[in-house]
């Protein structure tokens, strides 16, 4: 049968049985990351991070100084408690260079944490990798770190402190900061997806978790037999590893340091798994 082509209509339709179509079912078993598919998806991600940070400062009075604030007011009542009434060897600019790392790490924690659930209408309705996410609300964070940072800079210029040749590894403890931020975070997402009362979980344990952490204090306040065992705080070696590129203060043993890194990578790694386990779950379960 001949087939007539109109100057409207220039090719074709394809027969029915020719059109080809993808079907999307969940797979089985545990499954690895697959970074191309991420990579592949990543305006995507940075879409997400910017309308993160778009939507946090929409409509705020004080804008950009929440950034400031947080670690601002952490310094303040860290320095009351640990230094005038615990009398522990500290001074404002030193826990003021903690409270960097540690609000970056608590708010990329929380949107992480909450990342899912604040999606649920983009995952029940478009297909793409749900480790986008968590990672776009983890980098929204990375805003109110830079301007905290730069107090951090201006501080340091009062108390005339001039950072060392350490200050070069910097980024690996920023680094490690997102790390811990990622391992946590992925845990308490996936599981937030199917018990909503991880969400009033997450501030009562970031707030536990600053105690258990040298910010208010350092950590040669702490025993030293009991050192290495404090670096199963992954934020323990981290903390004291940032508070010495940037001040010069003594360096993080190796053994804490070591011990706090292999938590993040193990945290990390396990985290990946299961989120990626209870993905297939996420848009029956939200």
């Amino acid at each position: 049968m001949s087939q007539t082509i109109s100057p409207t209509n220039p090719t074709p339709a394809p027969p029915p049985d020719a059109l080809s179509t993808t079907v999307i079912e969940p797979r089985v078993g545990w499954q690895p990351i697959d970074l191309r598919e991420i990579w592949h998806y990543r305006d995507l991600l940075f879409f997400l991070a910017w309308r993160d940070i778009k939507v946090r400062y929409k409509q705020t009075s004080l804008g950009a100084a929440w950034a400031v604030l947080q670690p601002l007011m952490t310094m303040v009542v860290f320095t009351i408690v640990f230094g005038k009434f615990a009398k522990m060897n500290t001074s404002p600019v030193i826990i003021f260079c903690a409270a960097v790392p540690w609000t970056l790490f608590a708010s990329a924690l929380s949107n992480a944490g909450n990342s899912l659930i604040s999606n649920q209408n983009l995952i029940s309705k478009v297909y793409f990798p749900r480790l986008i996410i968590p990672i776009a609300s983890i980098l929204s964070a990375l805003v109110d770190f830079a301007i905290a940072f730069a107090v951090l800079l201006v501080m340091m210029g009062c108390y005339r402190i001039v950072p060392g040749w350490s200050v070069v590894l910097l980024p690996v403890f920023i680094l490690l900061v997102l790390m811990s931020a990622m391992a946590v975070g992925l845990w308490l997402s996936a599981l937030n997806v199917e018990y909503r009362d991880i969400r009033y979980i997450i501030p009562f344990l970031t707030q536990l978790w600053v105690f258990a952490s040298p910010v208010g204090y350092k950590s040669s306040e702490v025993p030293e037999q009991w050192r290495t065992l404090y670096g199963l705080n992954p934020m323990a070696g981290v903390i004291e590893g940032f508070r010495w590129a940037m001040l010069g203060e003594v360096a993080p043993s190796f053994a804490m340091m070591g011990v706090s890194t292999a938590m993040i990578v193990v945290l990390l790694i396990g985290g990946l798994f299961y989120f990626r386990r209870m993905e297939k779950t996420f848009a029956d379960l939200i």
